[in-house]
Formats: C-alpha cells, structure tokens, sequence
C-alpha cells in the first residue's frame, strides 16, 4: 500500500533503539513496530546488533542530545549510510510521496522502485 507524505518541510532523520528486553519478546517487539508506523514515522533503515553491556555503557557515556550527536550515532550504526546524500536524494523523494512499506525489509521506500536498496 502506498502512501503519499507530500509535506512542505524537510524530513528529519531520528535514531530509534529498542531495548533488549523488548526485542526478547515478539509481541512486544511488534507492538512497537506498529507504534512506530502508526504514528507515521518513515523507516529508512532497519538493523539488529548484539552488543555486550561495555558497548552499552560506552554508547550512552558519550550520548548527548543533539544533533551532532544523532549524526555520530547515526554513522555508528550505519557505517555505510551517507546522511548528507540521504538529506539531497533520498529525503525530497520520501517526503513527497508516493511511499510504500516493505514488512519483509523492515522499512519504507518510494513507490515504483520495487523496495530494494534503500528509497
């Protein structure tokens, strides 16, 4: 199903993480999959990592909210991500539609390109 955004502001790139405890559980981990969607959210990357308890602290040792922040995390992730080439292709494409949702890939993408690769 496809979806058109079509919104005059730019789209801004948000870092969710979903805890241990939530993945362990998968109804709980859909229900926060669908809490996501339903609010409209648009997932353009998706990815599961273990990570031991030392990797944890360190991640929010150095977490500071901002944007310069969100771009570092974002970069940890997503080593192959390119936020500044996501923000001039990728986000004008999303934002004015037409969107689909792909449940097998875990994310969105712009309608007509078959959903591979990233939108």
């Amino acid at each position: 199903m496809a979806s058109i955004l079509r919104s005059p502001q730019a789209l801004q790139l948000t870092l969710a993480l979903i805890k241990p405890d939530a993945v362990a559980h998968p109804l709980i981990l859909e229900a926060v999959h669908q809490q996501i969607l339903s609010n409209k959210f648009l997932i353009v990357r998706m990815r599961e990592l273990l990570w031991r308890k030392e990797d944890c602290q360190r991640f929010y040792r150095e977490h500071e909210d901002s944007v310069v922040s969100a771009s570092r995390e974002i970069a940890a992730f997503f080593p192959d991500f390119s936020e500044q080439r996501w923000y001039e292709e990728e986000e004008p494409q999303l934002r004015c539609g037409p969107v689909c949702y792909s449940p097998e890939g875990g994310v969105h993408y712009v309608a007509g390109t078959g959903g591979l690769g990233p939108a």
